[in-house]
């Protein structure tokens, strides 16, 4: 029996994660993991005390058919990373990873070849995480190095991510 690699362990944790996100459109889960402990776990929904698109049966992205990557504004959610980042102590994500995994509401499959939003990238960067890992498929997964997001400064180039 050959056993699950570790990036594919925390992934399935995330995916789990995701599984509690009350997004309509999709479900994401991120874990933030140092020194192989996991620090914190965070979902995509509205913030708390306010109620979710799946208690009231209604997203505004959908109604007003926003594109994907425009108008976040317009969300009530909290992004999965913004959550998980929200949850943990900045001391422990110094040189932490980010494990990502998105999730199609309606049948449950992977959404593969997702990437965080500007606004999420820029917190990935202030809190110190230096590689986020995102889930492909059930196997596969691509990896970014923060770093990259640094010297690639999306906010200047135009390229908007998601």
């Amino acid at each position: 029996m050959q056993r699950v690699s570790k990036h594919n362990y925390y992934l399935d944790i995330a995916q789990t994660v995701a599984e509690r996100s009350t997004c309509m459109r999709k479900k994401y889960g991120a874990i933030i993991v140092k020194d192989d402990v996991i620090i914190a776990t965070g979902y995509n929904g509205a913030p708390r005390g306010r109620q979710n698109c799946t208690d009231l049966n209604f997203c505004m992205r959908e109604k007003l058919q926003i594109p994907r990557g425009e108008r976040y504004e317009m969300c009530r959610s909290v992004h999965a990373e913004a959550n998980a980042i929200i949850a943990a102590p900045r001391d422990q994500m110094l040189g932490a990873t980010l494990y990502q995994t998105c999730v199609d509401p309606a049948d449950g499959s992977i959404i593969g070849n997702i990437c965080s939003c500007m606004m999420c990238k820029r917190m990935v960067i202030n809190a110190g995480i230096t590689t986020v890992i995102f889930r492909d498929t059930k196997d596969d997964f691509h990896i970014v190095n923060v770093q990259d997001w640094i010297d690639d400064d999306d906010s200047l180039s135009g390229k908007f991510g998601y």
